[in-house]
């Protein structure tokens, strides 16, 4: 059958480590491992008879990559009893011959099961794919950072020029925000329960009424690097999920606000980008290399940000102890989360291709003298000059001076010899501030925390 998602056909190839988190297959593995380690628990409390050494050794192998016979067979199960969960626990039941079969799925429903496979699949791919990669977005903007620190580079308030930065102290705020956020997503805590229909254990204490069913959830969920829910209905409450897309969220927002910076400043050639070879920018037009990173990571970004919203919203709420509207629903939380780690992708592609033009920076700079006004009307405060906001306001707002204009506006001014020398020798290209010493630090932090 033919695709019919882009992730599964344009980026199929791109995307295929995601599957182990979100394919089909990948749930289905997540559910067997859960049913597993119960059946041990259970075993390991002495509630049931420990397992004999050949069911052992078929527990271990029910553990083995799903072969596509195995899936298959599950599938079937399942069209016969339109019940996912079941099927998964009919094909362990056929495959481990248990001595006491019982004990599989031991009073659980089928959200005990589900919240620990899917949030246990959802830790896998934070773990093993999300921050690694958020991780070399952070690391490379660190670098051109680093690299540009001190290059003067026009900047714009309000779309108008305004007193000017450096390139690297720019890219340096991007790279911060996104430390934070990284930061956020390692100390995040996921959770899990396994509390029975409607979360009061009712059923297993039916079985064992002298038992600790709460601390064998505990010990469970733990083994999942989870924490443990301890008061639910019959599904985990997702509250935590719910962080977990905001949180995606919010990078997306700062990898798209970068997006967009990024892809204005080329449009004002202030930065170049490095051909492919072979690559084609337009078909009529030969010179155009158009800054496509960017582009389809913002299209992405803008995507992935409406499913996150809605999921965010849909999966923490529930009817009563359960309905079933957000069965659907999670299904397509891999879809929201590989739209967000391949528009990350592409963002960091487009950065391993952008090159400064100083130059161009530095003309650009020179050509708005005007920009100096701030500094001098602060120069003139600071020496008791009456109003020297309205003075330099009347002389530059709308107009275009020239440097000696503004050097002779100050002549006649009641400063000091020193103020006046000091007013003198501003350059705006000069007036970076402490713009390479913020971009450094910023650098600092995040090699100090993050890792290639």
């Amino acid at each position: 059958m033919d695709p019919i998602s882009p992730l599964d056909g344009r980026y199929a190839e791109r995307l295929a480590p995601l599957a182990a988190c979100f394919s089909e297959r990948a749930l289905m593995q997540a559910r067997i491992e859960v049913e597993l380690r119960y059946l041990e628990a259970l075993g390991a409390r002495g509630l049931f008879p420990a397992l004999d050494a050949e069911e052992c050794r078929r527990v271990q192998a029910a553990r083995a990559p799903l072969s596509d016979v195995d899936f298959a067979a599950i599938r079937a199960i399942e069209a016969r009893t339109h019940h996912d969960v079941k099927a998964v626990e009919l094909f362990l039941r056929e495959r481990l011959a248990l001595r006491h079969p019982g004990a599989l799925h031991f009073g659980l429903t089928s959200e005990d099961v589900n919240n620990l496979a899917w949030t246990s699949l959802f830790l896998r791919f934070r773990d093993e794919h999300q921050r690694p990669l958020l991780g070399r977005l952070i690391l490379a903007l660190a670098d051109l950072a680093e690299r540009w620190a001190a290059v003067p580079f026009p900047a714009h308030t309000h779309g108008q020029p305004a007193s000017p930065t450096t390139a690297g102290k720019e890219l340096a705020v991007f790279a911060g925000r996104l430390l934070r956020l990284w930061r956020a997503l390692g100390a995040h805590r996921f959770r899990g329960k396994l509390a029975g229909a409607t979360g009061t254990y009712a059923a297993m204490l039916a079985a064992f009424p002298d038992h600790d069913w709460p601390g064998l959830a505990r010990e469970l969920a733990t083994s999942f690097g989870l924490d443990h829910s301890p008061c639910v209905t019959q599904i985990e409450d997702r509250d935590a999920w719910a962080t977990w897309f905001d949180l995606t969220r919010a990078v997306n927002n700062v990898v798209l606000d970068l997006d967009r910076d990024l892809w204005e400043y080329i449009s004002r050639d202030l930065l170049r980008q490095r051909a492919l070879p072979g690559q084609v920018g337009s078909s009529t037009m030969p010179h155009k290399i158009n800054p496509i990173r960017f582009e389809n990571s913002e299209g992405n970004l803008e995507w992935a940000n409406a499913q996150l919203a809605l999921l965010s919203d849909k999966l923490c709420r529930s009817r009563m102890q359960r309905d079933l509207s957000d069965s659907t629903v999670q299904r397509n939380v891999g879809v929201a989360m590989a739209h967000s780690w391949l528009a990350w992708s592409e963002t960091l592609g487009g950065l391993g291709r952008i090159e400064l033009d100083a130059d161009r920076c530095l003309a650009v700079l020179e050509s708005h003298p005007e920009l100096l006004a701030e500094s001098i009307q602060t120069v003139l405060r600071a020496e008791g000059v009456a109003d020297p906001y309205e003075i330099l306001r009347q002389a530059t707002q709308g107009r275009r001076v020239t440097q000696a204009e503004l050097t002779a506006l100050v002549e006649g001014l009641p400063i000091c010899t020193a103020a006046r020398a000091r007013i003198e020798v501003l350059r705006v290209a000069g007036m970076t501030g402490l713009a390479a010493d913020l971009a450094h630090e910023v650098v600092r932090a995040v090699r100090a925390e993050v890792r290639p």
